[in-house]
């Protein structure tokens, strides 16, 4: 038992938060805490040192030291049986009302977000852990002050429930040991665990996870650590803990193999994303010439040279190792325009068949309506089976050029694409800010990702001093005329109600902060934390 005792520092108090911040509960986030911060700590300024070295080189490539791992003979363990249908997943933030929906949607999985689509608040933080404990107990329920009630319509047949935790680079500023906050992450996960493990074993299901934004096999191996921890302490047997990894950084897309292999006791599988990967392909090579300069972000399709190659080489890596290759995101909602509807719903249709015909296993949606389009189309290719993974694609051969050829991908930086990152990018923050962090904009369901990729492009463009397709550079004065014109359309929509222009304004300034600062934070939402913390203490 560690002998450091966790300090809340609560803004308000959150219903039913006594059931989740127990003595014990702590106690436990106190152990994960002192034995493993350190080592968080120490994987981050790798992650500076890594990028300094790209810096220098404009160059990643798979590990030398790591070559018998991706040519060795292993397999990650099997999966649960109740973890082998994964052909539709649906994501959403663990909201009480969003969660119920969830859960009612006949979707196989529901990622329970408490990252990208969830702010940090104390409320969502705290809040999120008593719905899902409800949730896997079946028991959650909502009456809204309208009288409206949402409850679980087959309580015995919902989706499994997976959690995504924070990332390693956040922190959890509302929980202390002596001063220094809790990594968000461990805070997340040791929650969800402590309080759900062992009811979730007795229901034949288990603690599964999806793990974002890791950037090496060395930060696979530290997560891999906790879990062997977490159920030594708790009585679990171990291996029972099964863990998703988001390949949505640049350097993990060259260390998936090394990913799994760590893991391999706890792996379930990989995703393959979109937004964040090239969020973190900007990042990584901001300072690297004008080749890794991208059209607009709308216009980088799964089917650019580079990105194919990344998911091609991502199912074949999952399949070859037992593990379940998971797609993107289909981001629509939805909408009451039978036009619109029709023309989404088939992008979204060709995407997930693009997919499926790739190997994939299943894929993700951001909506309870796309939930049967998904699982008719992998249905269509899984037929009687619950997944693709005697699949090998043997076909594929990806070498580290073809990962980092930005160059390739086809399609136009234009105004309009420079117009829609400062829109969308201010609109996102602003409903984060408020404690939204699944936000409907232009009919898409949007998360953090959405601000980072947004904020990023126009970094990128200023900085590399990039052409349009008009023959205009994006120069500072472009991009303050576009936030101007923007910002001031924005607030014709907020009208009179102060609370929202406030909060509009304050949207506004940290996101051209992050998309100009010359220094380039690392993740908007760092900034964007801060200043959360600021407003509920004010």
């Amino acid at each position: 038992m560690s002998d450091s005792t966790v300090t809340v520092d609560a803004p308000s108090t959150v219903e039913r938060s006594e059931e989740i911040l127990t003595p014990e509960a702590l106690a436990f986030l106190a152990e994960l805490q002192t034995r493993f911060g350190p080592r968080r700590d120490e994987l981050l300024a790798a992650r500076k040192e890594r990028r300094a070295q790209v810096s220098r080189t404009g160059r990643l490539d798979f590990l030398e030291e790591t070559k018998d791992v991706r040519e060795g003979d292993w397999r990650v363990a099997e999966a649960p049986e109740d973890f082998r249908d994964r052909r539709v997943e649906i994501t959403g933030p663990t909201e009480r009302k969003m969660a119920i929906n969830a859960l009612n949607s006949g979707a196989k999985v529901w990622l329970a977000d408490l990252e990208d689509a969830n702010t940090p608040h104390w409320q969502n933080v705290v809040g999120g852990q008593v719905n899902l404990k409800d949730a896997v107990r079946r028991t959650i329920e909502l009456t809204t002050p309208e009288g409206k009630h949402y409850a679980l319509k087959e309580p015995d047949s919902v989706p499994v429930i997976v959690p995504r935790p924070r990332g390693w680079h956040l922190d959890e500023k509302h929980l202390t040991i002596d001063g220094k906050p809790l990594v968000g992450a461990l805070v997340d996960f040791g929650l969800y665990f402590f309080h759900n493990a062992t009811e979730l074993l007795a229901r034949h299901s288990g603690p599964y996870f999806y793990l974002p934004k890791m950037e090496s096999h060395l930060e696979a191996r530290l997560w891999n650590d906790v879990f062997t921890f977490a159920q030594d302490r708790l009585g679990v047997p171990q291996g029972t803990v099964r863990a998703t990894v988001l390949i949505e950084t640049i350097p993990a897309a060259f260390e998936m193999d090394e990913i799994l292999y760590e893991l391999r006791d706890h792996a379930a599988g990989l995703n393959a994303g979109r937004w964040d990967y090239l969020f973190s392909i900007i990042k990584y090579f901001r300072d690297s010439g004008p080749e890794f300069t991208l059209p607009d972000r709308n216009a980088v399709t799964m089917n650019a040279p580079m990105m194919k190659a990344y998911s091609d080489l991502l199912v074949q890596t999952c399949h070859k190792r037992g593990a379940f290759a998971i797609g993107g995101m289909a981001a629509f909602i939805p909408s009451k325009d039978p036009e619109v509807n029709e023309q989404a719903f088939a992008k979204v249709r060709a995407d997930k068949e693009r997919e499926a015909s790739a190997g994939f296993d299943g894929s993700w949606v951001a909506h309870p309506g796309m939930v049967q389009l998904c699982k008719e189309v992998f249905t269509e290719t899984l037929g009687d089976s619950p997944n693709q993974l005697a699949k090998q694609r043997d076909d594929v051969s990806v070498a580290a050029d073809d990962l980092l050829a930005a160059s390739k991908t086809p399609g136009e930086r234009t105004l309009d694409g420079l117009r829609g990152n400062v829109t969308v990018g201010i609109q996102y923050l602003q409903a984060w800010l408020r404690g939204n962090g699944a936000v409907g904009i232009n009919n898409l369901m949007e998360d953090a990702a959405t601000a980072e990729i947004s904020r990023s492009q126009i970094w990128q463009w200023l900085n590399s001093e990039a052409e349009l397709e008009s023959g205009e550079k994006v120069t500072r004065d472009l991009v303050d005329r576009v936030v101007e014109e923007e910002y001031a359309g924005l607030l014709e929509s907020a009208g009179d109600d102060e609370a929202v222009r406030g909060s509009l304004e304050t949207a506004r300034k940290l996101f051209v902060e992050c998309a100009i600062d010359p220094d380039f934070p690392d993740f908007l939402t760092l900034p964007a934390y801060d200043e959360v913390l600021r407003a509920e203490r004010a």
